[in-house]
């Protein structure tokens, strides 16, 4: 089952880059195996998939000690401060960069562990209460901030988007974050690079690459429907 969903994303994938006029290259699937048992893993690994992303630090480590060296870990959910110590040697991408205090202590402790760190700034364009993620307004306040990081390097934007029947219906946060990313301040920067959009999951992956998207986050139209049970950060 999990080849057949792999075989209908890859072709959704290559008809929205056909769409935008993009090279299927140009798009990153990741695969969220959240909550997904270790042979889930092992059976997308099998079938070439590289990229996971995690929400919970507790579960990434866990499974992470478990599987092949050579699986890139991404962490996608909301990071505790507490937590930044343990996961980052662990993982090649932090999309959930969401506060300036969580920005603050993951340059700290990279610059202890002497290593750089690349991540993404969450942006909550919808302006959900519910979800984590500075207001697109609040990120130019944070440009003098960012340039002074010295182990901390921002690859681009994250957003979730609201949840939808009609994929449709999230077209224009996504054209809202691409239009922030090529906003001309980030230029002035040379900490700070736009390169990555990682927008879209399994219900709005679609327009999502039709809008920019260079990075998607796929998991039940993958895995399945989630194994709900008790793990935590």
């Amino acid at each position: 089952m999990l080849r057949e969903h792999l075989e209908e994303i890859e072709s959704n994938i290559q008809s929205a880059c056909a769409r935008a006029g993009r090279s299927r290259e140009s798009v990153r699937l990741i695969a969220v195996s959240k909550t997904q048992p270790v042979s889930a893993i092992e059976e997308a690994y099998a079938l070439g998939l590289r990229d996971f992303g995690e929400n919970k630090v507790k579960e990434m480590l866990g499974k992470e000690s478990q599987l092949p060296e050579d699986i890139r870990w991404h962490l996608i959910g909301h990071l505790q401060t507490n937590k930044v110590r343990q996961v980052l040697s662990k993982t090649v991408l932090i999309h959930s960069l969401d506060s300036l205090k969580l920005l603050d202590a993951v340059d700290f402790e990279a610059m202890k562990q002497r290593i750089v760190v690349e991540g993404l700034l969450e942006v909550n364009v919808a302006e959900e209460e519910s979800k984590f993620g500075f207001l697109p307004e609040e990120l130019w306040g944070l440009l003098n901030r960012l340039c002074q990081y010295k182990n901390l390097k921002i690859r681009g934007l994250m957003t979730v988007a609201p949840f939808t029947i009609n994929q449709e219906d999230n077209r224009a946060v996504f054209r809202k974050l691409k239009e922030i990313s090529i906003d001309t301040r980030w230029n002035t920067l040379d900490n700070i690079s736009m390169d990555i959009l990682s927008m879209g999951m399994t219900g709005d992956y679609s327009v999502a690459i039709e809008e920019g998207a260079t990075i998607i986050r796929v998991g039940t139209g993958l895995f399945g429907a989630r194994n709900l049970g008790e793990d935590g950060q």
